[in-house]
């Protein structure tokens, strides 16, 4: 079938598609926009190089990842930013993907407890690194960014968070998250801006209770020292997760005092 064909078959999801379509020259066969999307779009996928059912792989993988939560969606990520007032994008095109960054860098299991969306490195209302979209899932805090010229992306884990801190002006509310490696200010709109840092807070005590009910997975690998374990948990009380008596009760319990 030629290029100027009206209409093609997708190799991939085996939907009709016109002209708007791609080769994957492997396989001999056509590939939709929709499908060339969900496999990570041009930059990712060398249509040269790669086959129909490689492809196919590819977004089954992607799906698997996500599981059948909705807060893993970039589109239901941003939708709870407008719900809940918690910020918006420049558009709600750009909104969704700066949350589809996000989506993209999910661990197997990992859950989005809440979202919102914030100017990165906010120093004044002309100097920041614009919006960035931000989440709070069961294991980090993520924030990531899309743009013309590429993406980026970074997460810190609970445990390495020493404190997360909230001042609140007339035009914007700054949200500091400190790391032992750097400070993060996020300004926020003044509207918003102290109904998403409760929200963070109360996401974090859930957190907190969780650990120290036990309800938080542990590690089952034998190799893993009580010593070792009892560091992990020395880490979580210098970041406030724990308290010095959650703290002392679990070294009680894995030195078996």
């Amino acid at each position: 079938m030629g290029f100027f064909d009206l209409k093609a078959i997708c190799g991939v999801c085996n939907e009709e598609v016109g002209l708007n379509r791609f080769k994957i020259k492997k396989s001999d066969a056509w590939i939709c926009p929709s499908c060339l999307k969900k496999a990570g779009g041009v930059t990712v996928v060398n249509l040269n190089k790669i086959t129909a059912e490689e492809i196919q792989n590819i977004i089954q993988e992607k799906e698997d990842k996500l599981g059948d939560d909705p807060m893993s969606r970039a589109e239901n990520m941003y939708q709870y930013c407008k719900d809940n007032n918690f910020g918006s994008g420049f558009t709600d095109k750009w909104g969704v993907k700066h949350f589809k960054v996000l989506q993209d860098n999910l661990l197997r299991g990992e859950k989005v407890l809440m979202t919102f969306i914030g100017l990165h490195n906010y120093i004044s209302a002309t100097k920041h690194d614009s919006n960035y979209a931000y989440a709070i899932t069961n294991k980090r805090i993520l924030f990531g960014q899309k743009s013309l010229t590429g993406e980026k992306f970074k997460a810190v884990q609970f445990d390495k968070i020493n404190d997360i801190t909230f001042e609140k002006g007339l035009v914007f509310g700054i949200l500091t998250i400190d790391t032992p490696q750097e400070k993060f200010n996020v300004g926020l709109d003044a509207g918003c801006a102290t109904s998403i840092n409760n929200k963070i807070h109360e996401v974090f005590d859930n957190l907190k209770s969780a650990s120290s009910q036990g309800n938080i997975p542990q590690p089952t690998n034998p190799s893993i020292s009580a010593a070792d374990e009892i560091l992990k948990f020395k880490e979580l009380l210098d970041a406030g997760i724990l308290t010095q008596e959650e703290f002392e009760a679990k070294k009680k319990q894995l030195l078996g005092i």
